[in-house]
């Protein structure tokens, strides 16, 4: 029985992109988590890199700390939405390198939340599975 390859999607062409079913989780490389993530203060708070008291300054001032700390990438002004800084792999600053699984979860961003619901291709992801490990021959070592 042959095995069933699976195409792996890229992330810079939609069409390549599979319909999204939450089996798919498991099995992926979280290459959603490579994608950019943009927040908003209440996401900021939930993950605990801004505080409650915080919430009262300008935005801006907010942008400028998270940038000096590496944790943001850049800020929209008009928008108030903050970009999350990136590992230079393009991974989640939250994404744990071994596993893949986010290190936040239970505090993750909406833009993480409704994906793929929301996204680039709604209803669809960029699914990459994980390598599958190879199992050496046996080999009989016995002498005769």
């Amino acid at each position: 029985m042959k095995p069933t390859l699976i195409a792996a999607a890229e992330l810079d062409r939609l069409e390549t992109w599979q319909k999204y079913s939450s089996h798919m989780c498991g099995s992926c490389m979280s290459s959603c988590c490579t994608l950019p993530v943009e927040v908003k203060i209440k996401d900021l708070i939930r993950i605990g890199i801004v505080d409650e008291f915080e919430r009262g300054e300008p935005a801006k001032n907010i942008a400028k700390r998270l940038q000096k700390e590496g944790i943001v990438e850049r800020y929209n002004q008009k928008s108030e939405i903050f970009t999350l800084q990136r590992m230079s792999n393009n991974d989640c600053l939250y994404l744990d390198r071994k596993t893949r699984l986010c290190t936040i979860y239970d505090k993750r961003p909406d833009t993480c939340r409704n994906h793929p619901k929301i996204g680039p291709r709604p209803g669809y992801c960029a699914y990459k599975p994980k390598p599958q490990e190879r199992q050496a021959p046996s080999r009989n070592l016995e002498r005769f």
